[in-house]
């Protein structure tokens, strides 16, 4: 599905989880300044790995108060989400202006762009040129100036890193070994799980799918053929039996290996900048974790795209041109290097954080992939979530109590019918709603039928009685317990705007029986809450407290954001 819009900087670069959501309608300032702020807008559009980059910078450079030659004011604002995000939003405002239904001086239009990586710019360039063919509105990679980079690494903890290291091939060994003994007689017999981002929404996931797929065809990226796709996705399908959950943020998921430990992901395919992170968080005396550097990786370029397209005036172009300039000087590379990233220019000096301190290599050599051709990307993404993607069955618990009624029931149904409609043939959805009743799991899947079912639940959701919500959560990890899909990932994601009033369970009791599931077990259950409406209307301790039990994440949502937050809680599974 299409975003129809960006999130703000905060949400894209994965603090939803610490409770944010991402709210509808133009795109909001990153900058508590941009209300003060006046001329032309230099609207720049990031891939989240570069979110922070071109805040920091933003700040810096408005302060110069710039101004083109005769004498007009400009200035830079940022909105940053997955790169994945970022092509389909402009190939899907591409297609209203070639309908007519939005012009080309609309303000919803950016005037730069950044992925995060040569990949999703060459899929921008062939997709809008099949709207526009002939037109080039995007430049080619050689044309568009680079602002920095961050090699793809594996991210594990220190002791087990010297058996990744030793293998020929990475991920020829994430196919075959079950342990990480099996990598290194002197590790620990640890079982190898597995985590990187979703490729249909993130650079770094969609790198790693194809450094896959060249790992196991023993061929460069830009080698591989369509035919090559077909033969190697059982292998790659091995690889991905191994993934502990998917995401939309690579930092997030650097993070959440840190907070939940080698139990839940043993390896990560991350950004080098993501472990340097992960690493600044880490409290005393817990052990650290290390990037292992394949010995082919791709360098996660990152670049300014200036279009040369009807949406971006000459006013535009001119500021957009003394922008790019800035954000490849001295002063702002350095912004780059103290966030972790590689500089985009010669002559910068690496930061303190390339240190072996944070976990990465300054000195690291590797062969730089180059990117495949589009329709063999295009190839992998639909192997991938056909037949390689590992299969999810997720409860999904919803509050129907009597405080639901009016806008909030109505949108949490339209929410919900977007999340059936996007389910994909390998997942399968067990929906349950609950008041003062806690009420049996209808099931949906993907199937035309299965998505029949779960219309059919959406329609009967009816705002009423009180609210059961500790018994709803054991019952539906009960169920799912029961009917675990043994090669899946097993999720609990519950959606309340109230406080328990009725179960028969304590806050203490849920926790404990939700522990017995967690990733410590053979269950292997994450449960993640959604609290909806506004502040006061729930009580959001005890909602991030449910989910810490087992591994998941809290999240806060209202009837503009819920749409969006479901949409990402959704690419987990």
């Amino acid at each position: 599905m299409l975003s129809q819009r960006f999130c703000p900087f905060a949400f894209s670069l994965g603090l939803v989880i610490s409770g944010t959501g991402c709210a509808s309608g133009p795109e909001p300032s990153n900058s508590p300044q941009q209300t003060q702020l006046q001329g032309v807008e230099v609207k720049f559009f990031a891939g989240s790995a570069l979110g922070q980059f071109c805040q920091q910078a933003a700040e810096q450079y408005n302060a110069q108060s710039p101004k083109l030659p005769d004498g007009k004011a400009f200035y830079l604002t940022c909105a940053a989400q997955g790169s994945g995000d970022v092509v389909a939003d402009l190939v899907n405002r591409s297609r209203q202006l070639k309908a007519g239904t939005l012009k080309a001086d609309a303000p919803e239009w950016p005037t730069l762009i950044a992925v995060d990586g040569d990949i999703y710019l060459d899929r921008l360039a062939y997709q809008i040129d099949r709207i526009f063919p002939g037109q080039n509105y995007i430049p080619d990679v050689a044309d568009a100036p680079l602002l920095a980079n961050s090699p793809m690494v594996l991210m594990t903890q220190a002791d087990l890193a010297p058996g990744l290291k030793k293998a020929s091939d990475p991920f020829k060994a994430l196919a075959t070994a079950k342990n990480h003994q099996a990598l290194d007689a002197a590790a620990p017999a640890i079982p190898i799980h597995y985590v990187h981002t979703a490729p249909t929404r993130s650079n770094s996931g969609l790198q790693t799918l194809i450094a896959q797929f060249a790992a196991i065809s023993g061929k460069r990226p830009e080698q591989l053929t369509l035919e090559d796709v077909k033969q190697h996705q059982s292998k790659v399908q091995q690889i991905q039996s191994k993934i502990t959950r998917y995401g939309v943020s690579t930092d997030s998921l650097a993070k959440a290996m840190v907070q939940n430990g080698v139990f839940w992901a043993s390896v990560g395919s991350v950004y080098e900048s993501s472990v340097i992170a992960a690493n600044e968080g880490i409290p005393p005396g817990q052990p650290r974790y290390e990037a292992v550097y394949p010995k082919a990786t791709f360098a996660s370029n990152m670049r300014a795209i200036l279009p040369k397209a009807p949406w971006v005036s000459a006013d535009e172009k001119a500021a957009a041109e003394k922008v790019v300039e800035y954000l490849r000087s001295p002063q702002a590379q350095q912004i780059a290097t103290n966030l972790g990233l590689r500089p985009g220019v010669p002559g910068i000096a690496l930061g303190p954080k390339f240190a072996k301190t944070f976990g990465v290599d300054p000195q690291a050599n590797y062969d730089s992939y180059r990117a495949p051709k589009p329709e063999v990307a295009d190839a992998m993404l639909e192997s991938w979530q056909v037949f390689a993607k590992k299969p999810s069955r997720v409860v999904l618990v919803v509050d129907s109590s009597g405080s639901m009624s009016g806008t909030k029931i109505a949108a949490v149904q339209s929410t919900l019918q977007t999340y059936i409609n996007s389910l994909g043939p390998k997942e399968e959805v067990a929906l349950i709603d609950f008041d003062s009743q806690v009420r049996p799991p209808v099931l949906a899947s993907g199937t035309a039928a299965g998505k029949a079912k779960g219309f059919e639940f959406i329609a009967g959701l009816k705002a009423d009685g009180g609210t059961r919500l500790y018994d709803a959560a054991s019952n539906a990890r009960s169920w799912l317990s029961a009917n675990l899909r043994n090669d899946g990932i097993n999720a609990v994601t519950i959606l309340t705007d109230g406080q328990d009033t009725d179960s028969k369970l304590t806050l203490n009791q849920l926790e404990e029986e939700l522990k017995k599931s967690g990733f410590a077990s053979d269950r292997r259950i994450a449960v993640f809450t959604v609290g909806y409406g506004n502040a006061g209307e729930f009580s959001p301790d005890v909602l991030k407290q449910i989910a810490s039990a087992n591994g998941g994440y809290y999240s806060q949502g209202d009837p503009a954001t819920i749409a969006k937050l479901m949409a990402n809680l959704q690419v987990e599974f």
